[in-house]
């Protein structure tokens, strides 16, 4: 049966029927289905990427309602990468898409990253599971782009695209690119970030559990604009080839 294409009737019209076809066509992996991913993973789904894999291993918390996609006051407790499947298929019945409801462990990174992938995008949160996908999408000399701290910021016109090493005033994206300068990575790593300062009053402690030992608070808008700009790098890179 083929594929009806109708519903990306505009997105023809912008960009013309073969980039269309490249993205149709393309492999697109999202990392994290918090304010930043689950953003990202509905922006791509919806400019027509034919297949997708989505990870995530959270479930909703009621914290989440003022920043994430996936979370309702009617689904506390369930899985996001459940509730954003399921959207997603909706936007697009096509659509090929693999569901892996894990946290990313560092022992766990190496077989997610098949050579199937076209593109992968990084919205982890935590440094030590970031930092060990960042490093294993460079070896394998995978199409990645990063998203770096959009916490404790307000002002989203302020988002740049880069390379890591020219990133500044983001606490997490500097605790990032020390660390990857200590396995030999000073560049080459493509990023979203925003220089803007955090406010400091807005960080608090949390548990330490899934490697995160404090977050920043956040606004509705600021972590959908890192999604946003992280698939718009997707699309734009995957239709130019």
């Amino acid at each position: 049966m083929m594929e009806d294409t109708t519903w990306l009737s505009r997105t023809e019209l912008l960009i013309g029927k073969e980039k269309l076809n490249k993205l149709i066509g393309a492999h697109v992996m999202i990392v994290g289905l918090g304010g930043v991913g689950s953003f990202a993973a509905e922006f791509i789904a919806r400019s027509g990427i034919g297949e997708m894999t989505i990870v995530d291993g959270d479930k909703v918390d009621p914290s989440n309602r003022n920043r994430q996609l996936p979370a309702l006051a009617t689904n506390h407790g369930q899985m996001k990468a459940d509730i954003m499947a399921d959207r997603l298929k909706q936007i697009n019945p096509e659509l090929q898409l693999h569901v892996i409801k894990d946290f990313i462990m560092p022992e766990k990174v190496d077989e997610l990253l098949s050579s199937s992938l076209d593109y992968v995008v990084d919205a982890i949160d935590s440094i030590t599971p970031k930092l060990t996908f960042i490093r294993a999408a460079y070896a394998k000399g995978m199409r990645l782009v990063s998203s770096m701290g959009a916490g404790g910021k307000m002002d989203p016109t302020q988002l740049q695209v880069t390379d890591i090493s020219k990133t500044y005033n983001c606490p997490f994206a500097q605790q990032i690119r020390k660390q990857l300068k200590g396995y030999g990575i000073r560049k080459g790593v493509k990023v979203v970030f925003s220089p803007e300062e955090n406010d400091k009053e807005s960080l608090m402690l949390t548990d330490g559990s899934n490697f995160k030992k404090s977050a920043y608070g956040t606004m509705s808008y600021l972590p959908a604009t890192f999604g946003a700009t992280l698939a718009s790098v997707v699309i734009r890179d995957l239709m130019e080839g």
